[in-house]
């Protein structure tokens, strides 16, 4: 079963308004793989501008980087599912991180967000990972393996093989460092392979696995070659279109 290519971009909170329509317009009217599914998580105020520019384009879609648990209410400056929905968003990454350390998100609390997420028709981009003490403890497995159950494994198989999983070492996010490609293959195996045994073959080999943690051009083309790693999410490479649009075509 051939698993969907993906090169997904998070802004995280970088760039102005016009900085972040000429980065749109440049990736939209770039030639890139048709195979190759591009996706930018832009920041919230950013996002009707964006997919107003990417709706002429199929191949390139947009998400959210976050929304609320709740569906309205008295939330003051959060963003909820009908708000991203009412804009034309259909991914929403949800779990990155820098989510789970600066503002304590749970696996509890995400999976409430991926049920709401998937209600509502949202494309989740879960993410997961370890930090480098339970790295170099060598429960980075383990600990991966508790966050999809704990938020993901309740699911039904169909709900399930709606998400997009991205494995993101936090020790290589905006640090510099990387994974070798072995180790993000590793990792995105142990993760399909966990997959495999709670909802069957199909589904694992379905499930689009990203690996995110400093892809770069430099390293883009090696880390996609590896057997279970089907694209990236991408940080500070993705707010640069010449460096973004080369690793989209890495595959």
């Amino acid at each position: 079963m051939t698993r969907k290519k993906i090169a997904a971009g998070n802004w995280k909170m970088n760039l102005t308004a016009d900085q972040g329509q000429s980065l749109v317009g440049a990736i939209v009217q770039a030639d890139r793989p048709s195979d190759v599914l591009t996706i930018l998580g832009v920041p919230h105020p950013y996002l009707q501008a964006a997919v107003q520019q990417a709706s002429a384009n199929r191949g390139v879609q947009i998400a959210a980087q976050n929304m609320h648990e709740a569906i309205s209410g008295a939330y003051t400056g959060e963003v909820s599912v009908d708000m991203l929905l009412s804009l034309g968003v259909r991914h929403v990454i949800l779990g990155h991180s820098e989510r789970r350390e600066y503002q304590k998100e749970s696996n509890e609390l995400l999976k409430t967000k991926v049920d709401l997420a998937l209600e509502k028709g949202l494309i989740p981009i879960f993410c997961c990972g370890e930090s480098l003490d339970i790295r170099k403890s060598g429960e980075h497995v383990t600990y991966v393996s508790s966050q999809l159950q704990a938020s993901l494994f309740h699911l039904s198989a169909e709900d399930f093989g709606k998400i997009v999983i991205a494995y993101e070492p936090i020790w290589a996010i905006g640090t510099g460092e990387t994974a070798s490609p072995e180790q993000a293959q590793e990792m995105h195996a142990a993760i399909r392979n966990l997959i495999k045994e709670k909802y069957g073959s199909d589904t694992a080999e379905s499930c689009s696995i990203l690996y995110g943690g400093s892809v770069k051009p430099a390293n883009a083309k090696e880390i996609f070659g590896q057997s279970d790693v089907d694209g990236g999410l991408v940080g500070g490479a993705s707010l640069k279109a010449e460096d973004f649009l080369s690793i989209i075509r890495s595959f």
